[in-house]
């Protein structure tokens, strides 16, 4: 299966990944989690918003085990963050097939559409739009870099974007959700660990910064005749590590847009978008207003106008504490972590019974070609994948 999915959209030049919602390279990731579906007999389905369902049992039947992650990536990202949790999601199914165990409730893997929101700048969406925690509107109003619309895309990929929005009966079916992933980090790396289970995600947000400026000639324009954003930008983003670093929290400018975008020009708009992550929903919040407060204040002196709007936020995510002990007691003791990555998981959560498990990354680098896992800790989780699916979902079997 690795073998099989290693290709699809992977970038010759920089060696990641650049699978993006309702493109040819997700049509082929899709196509991927059929054919795996189909070839094992499973009843396969895709949902109102595009999320893709392999069921093991009936699907109607409720009280359902799933798990899953998904397949798209971010920009250059690496091969095992979202792809690692499906591929293990199937061959935990087939691990527990050859250990005859008997599934008194309906198995499934899912492969959620569009979690990264390397497209259109908003993560999870296809299990966001499930959960009911994005608006038809909002998701409607959705754009790319070159102003293709999220119906849009839709549509030329085949599918309907009129029948997109919440899915509670489907959610009210589901009795646990387990999504395995790479780990994001490196707690696991000098623990004799392979597999780690989560205890919460951190609450997280994405912010779009504007600092408005004036147009004007760069070889002719005086210093001090400038109003330049980009300063004032370039100020801003060393006020966000300041800021974090001293509250113990994180923030990242990863993404900046200029106009005219012009080598000789003093830009007329910079656009910064910052992420932001902390321990509690109050650190976050005073980390962001004091990253405001630099720009604005810096923006002062230079003449420039700054306005910010929150794209996205989740709040902290607490997994299931029942569901999370129980895979823990069912796993032997292995490390229990918090994360600061949002995942589909965790927004699930407010519907569902959720967990996840953790595979060790000895690098630590993630959204990056150098993400890795060893294929004896990958094997790993899908032995504690498997034992946990079996513990939820399937009668005891006399032997293994």
């Amino acid at each position: 299966m690795w073998r099989d999915l290693a290709p699809v959209g992977r970038d010759t030049a920089t060696r990641g990944y650049r699978r993006y919602a309702w493109t040819g390279a997700d049509a082929d990731c899709r196509a991927w989690f059929r054919e795996q579906a189909e070839s094992r007999g499973l009843t396969y389905e895709l949902d109102r918003n595009g999320n893709q369902w392999a069921w093991l049992g009936d699907p109607t039947a409720g009280d359902a085990v799933v798990t899953g992650s998904h397949l798209d990536s971010v920009p250059d990202g690496g091969a095992f963050d979202g792809p690692l949790g499906v591929v293990s999601s199937f061959a935990a199914l087939d691990e527990l097939r050859a250990r005859g165990a008997r599934p008194s409730r309906p198995l499934a893997v899912t492969n959620f559409g569009d979690e990264e929101g390397a497209r259109f700048g908003l993560a999870c969406v296809g299990s966001r739009l499930a959960a009911g925690q994005l608006a038809v509107e909002k998701a409607h109003a959705l754009r790319d870099a070159d102003g293709v619309t999220l119906p849009q895309a839709m549509e030329r990929a085949g599918y309907d974007p009129d029948a997109i929005g919440p899915d509670p009966e489907r959610l009210a079916r589901i009795g646990a959700f387990v999504e395995l992933h790479v780990e994001q980090g490196r707690a696991l790396a000098d623990t004799p660990h392979p597999v780690g289970v989560a205890s919460a995600i951190w609450p997280h947000g994405r912010w779009r910064f504007d600092f408005h400026g004036e147009a004007n000639h760069a070889g002719t324009t005086r210093l001090d005749d400038r109003r330049d954003p980009m300063l004032t930008y370039a100020n801003t983003v060393l006020a966000a590590r300041k800021k974090a670093r001293l509250a113990g929290a994180l923030a990242t400018f990863g993404k900046v847009a200029v106009e005219p975008n012009g080598v000789n020009a003093i830009p007329s708009l910079v656009r910064g978008w910052l992420d932001s992550r902390a321990a509690d929903e109050d650190t976050l919040a005073t980390v962001v207003a004091r990253i405001e407060q630099a720009a604005t204040e810096r923006g002062g002196r230079d003449g420039v106008r700054v306005s910010v709007t929150r794209e996205s936020f989740t709040p902290v995510v607490e997994f299931a504490h029942a569901l999370r002990d129980r895979l823990g007691a069912r796993l032997g003791g292995v490390p229990v972590l918090p994360t600061g990555a949002g995942h589909d998981a965790g927004i699930l959560s407010a519907a569902v019974p959720t967990a996840m498990l953790y595979v060790r990354n000895p690098t630590g680098v993630s959204h990056s070609p150098a993400e890795f896992a060893e294929e004896d800790d990958c094997v790993a989780g899908v032995t504690a994948l498997a034992d946990v699916l079996e513990d939820l979902a399937c009668q005891p079997t006399t032997s293994r």
